[in-house]
């Protein structure tokens, strides 16, 4: 009865041992931790600032008006070709020529007034001669005489004035070049008395277009003349275009407290492809490198949490510290890094090698665990 009792207790105990070692061998398992891996490879990192700004052609001319009308005709319109010297539009020229009718009597008035005091003048001057009327006389003739001159010259000008003014009702265009913007219509009066009326701009040359674009205080000591940038247009999402530096200019702009400077970029719209106005997300090539050993930049910002692993290696000054993945054991590696282009940096060969596997994540299985378990259960009910 004894031995049975005992065999009993002796086989709770195995049973118990067995359970107990199970039971803390899968937790240790559970808590094993998992870690997400990038391999070391060779490419091309290019660093870049970027900016936005607005197309525009290289040369817009805005075409106005010295004098004020009525808009009677109009011979160009939006995105006409015109050449130079092309009538655009004309204004009413009925008051222009009545004024110039007018200046042309008074031309012919003066005149007139001139042929009386020549006359008056001669006559004096035989009259002083033979003693008949005094000298004054005579100087008062030669003034009336003067007065008569200035009156014809002043005439004539005025006759000049009107006739400039009457080709001004006569829109030319003074460049050859497209139309891309027509500010008035048939019928419309434009008044130039104040402020000269804008009414059509004239693009020179849309093959050639330049970039304005916004560059903050920060960015803009790593940008020069000559330098190569490429830029995309939400027209055409999937196509890259090219532009160079031409300018930068040196007046500030202040909003908020932030300092922006103009850069201005030519690029080439050979296909007409571009047009003026839209927006460019501007990428400014600030150094680029060929086939070099590059790392995620996940790689770079991972940290051990293992507290023990993380005190024992200290990074030297211009180091950084990545973890390779050895035995399922992060390894720390000291590297020196170069350019960055935001997703991957470059690193110096020494420590690492192509394919080296460089730990960015730890994944703790314990609690996918928990959660797979998690799931089952809510399956089961």
């Amino acid at each position: 009865m004894f031995s049975s009792l005992g065999k009993k207790i002796f086989f709770l105990i195995i049973l118990s041992a067995i359970i107990g070692y199970s039971y803390f061998a899968l937790r240790d398992q559970s808590r094993k931790i998992r870690y997400k891996t990038h391999a070391v490879d060779q490419g091309d990192i290019a660093r870049t600032i970027s900016a936005n700004g607005t197309l525009t052609p290289l040369e817009l001319v805005e075409v106005g008006t010295q004098i004020s009308g009525l808009v009677i005709q109009l011979f160009a319109d939006f995105n006409d070709q015109v050449e130079t010297g092309q009538i655009l539009a004309k204004l009413d020229p009925a008051l222009l020529n009545a004024q110039l009718r007018q200046s042309e009597a008074n031309l012919k008035s003066a005149q007139t007034a001139l042929s009386v005091a020549t006359n008056k003048a001669r006559r004096s001057q035989d009259l002083v001669a033979k003693g008949f009327i005094s000298k004054e006389a005579l100087d008062e003739s030669e003034e009336s005489l003067d007065s008569a001159r200035a009156q014809v010259a002043v005439s004539q000008a005025q006759i000049a004035r009107d006739r400039t003014n009457l080709d001004y009702s006569v829109i030319r265009s003074p460049v050859s070049g497209v139309v891309i913007a027509r500010n008035v219509n048939i019928g419309q009066t434009v008044a130039a008395n104040f402020q000269t009326p804008i009414l059509f701009q004239i693009a020179r040359d849309l093959k050639q277009m330049q970039i304005e674009i916004s560059v903050v205080e920060a960015d803009i000591g790593q940008i020069h003349e000559g330098q190569t940038m490429v830029f995309t247009v939400d027209a055409y999402q999937d196509r890259e275009f090219s532009a160079t530096v031409r300018q930068i200019r040196l007046n500030p702009t202040i909003e908020e407290n932030v300092v922006t400077y103009s850069v201005i970029a030519t690029v080439i719209n050979e296909d007409s492809s571009l047009l003026p106005g839209m927006t460019a997300n501007v990428r400014f090539i600030v150094n680029e490198k060929s086939a070099v050993l590059r790392v995620p930049n996940a790689a770079l910002r991972y940290q051990p949490s293992q507290k023990e692993l993380m005190q024992s290696t200290t990074p030297q000054p211009g180091q950084r510290l990545l973890y390779r993945l050895e035995n399922n054991q992060p390894v720390p590696i000291k590297v020196v890094t170069g350019i960055t282009d935001g997703s991957f940096t470059e690193i110096f060969p020494g420590a690492l090698q192509i394919n080296d596997a460089l730990i960015i994540e730890e994944i703790d299985s314990s609690k996918s665990d928990k959660q797979d378990g998690s799931k089952f259960r809510f399956r089961m009910f």
